[in-house]
Formats: C-alpha cells, sequence, structure tokens
C-alpha cells in the first residue's frame, strides 16, 4: 500500500465525522430556513461524504460500508433516537452505489444522479420506517411535496458547491 492511499484511509473517517457533526449544527444554524412549516429539508452531508468515496476511490478498497454503518449508528443514537434507520439505510446505498458503479461513466451528471437517486433512496426508507413506527403519520403525497422535494434541493445545491473541492481532495490524497 503506498502513501497517498493510506492518507485517504485517514482522510475518509475524519471527513465522515465532519459531515457527520455538520449535519447537525447547519441543520440547527439554518433551522429557521430548512424547517419553515409546512416544508422540512434535510441535510445528507454523511450520504454526500460517502456518495463521493464510493465514486472517487479509485481502488475500491476503503471499507465505506462498515463505516457507512458506523456514521448510522451514531446518526439513530445521536440525531434521531430510532435505532435502525440510518444504521440500514446507509450501508443500503453503499451496496446500491457500489453495484451500479462499474456500469456508470463517472463524471458530475453521473455522480449527482446517483446522489439524487440515493437521497431519496434513504428518504423512502426513513419515511416508511417512520410510517411504520408510527413516528409519523403524513401521507405520501405530503411527504413527496414538503419533505422529498425540499430535501433534494438543499442536497442539490450543496451537491454543487462541493463537488470541486471534494474531487481535488480525493484526486490528491488518492
Amino acid at each position: 500500500m503506498d502513501l497517498r492511499y493510506s492518507r485517504l484511509k485517514i482522510i475518509f473517517p475524519i471527513g465522515l465525522f465532519l459531515a457527520l457533526f455538520l449535519d447537525g449544527s447547519l441543520s440547527n444554524a439554518f433551522a429557521g430556513h430548512l424547517f419553515k412549516y409546512p416544508y422540512s429539508s434535510v441535510l445528507h452531508l454523511v450520504l454526500l461524504w460517502i456518495v463521493f468515496a464510493i465514486f472517487l476511490d479509485d481502488r475500491g478498497e476503503l471499507p465505506v460500508g462498515l463505516w457507512a454503518a458506523f456514521a448510522g449508528l451514531i446518526f439513530d443514537w445521536y440525531y434521531t433516537g430510532v435505532f435502525g434507520v440510518y444504521l440500514v439505510a446507509l450501508p443500503l446505498v453503499v451496496y446500491i452505489s457500489r453495484q451500479i458503479k462499474p456500469w456508470l461513466d463517472l463524471n458530475f451528471l453521473t455522480m449527482l444522479m446517483v446522489y439524487i437517486i440515493n437521497l431519496t433512496i434513504v428518504e423512502a426508507f426513513v419515511y416508511i420506517w417512520y410510517l411504520i413506527g408510527k413516528v409519523i403519520t403524513s401521507n405520501l403525497a405530503d411527504f413527496a411535496v414538503y419533505t422529498l422535494g425540499p430535501t433534494i434541493a438543499v442536497n442539490l445545491a450543496l451537491f454543487v458547491i462541493l463537488y470541486y473541492p471534494v474531487r481535488q481532495l480525493y484526486l490528491k490524497v488518492s
């Protein structure tokens, strides 16, 4: 293993936990804008970091699935209080992304579409989990209009802003 790749194995978990911290901190700081009734926009910086790791790690040797499960457990414990939601959802999108990666031409638009699909999967998974657990009672149309749409819009903007700097970071250390 060369030195550059070993740096990636250190930088990835640091970035993951920075994203985990920023998910909560930015949500709290911008709560007045993100959670303006009836709309709710959920930041998914952890998912963004994971998608970048899957698609920008050329070797594919990072244990992204294990880190995703660990981050999901921390996310469930600290932010949601409902165990299992993100613990299952994040490794699920890692698995799906790794399965489709060989079939894709990796560029900005492809990664953006994969990220939007993964956002939709995670948000739908959380919605169904909460619906089954009777944590929420909203219908599918309300979820799509008031949560999924705004969440995709906010995270789309974050993807566009962060794509180039994060890509450069991965290219430097891997």
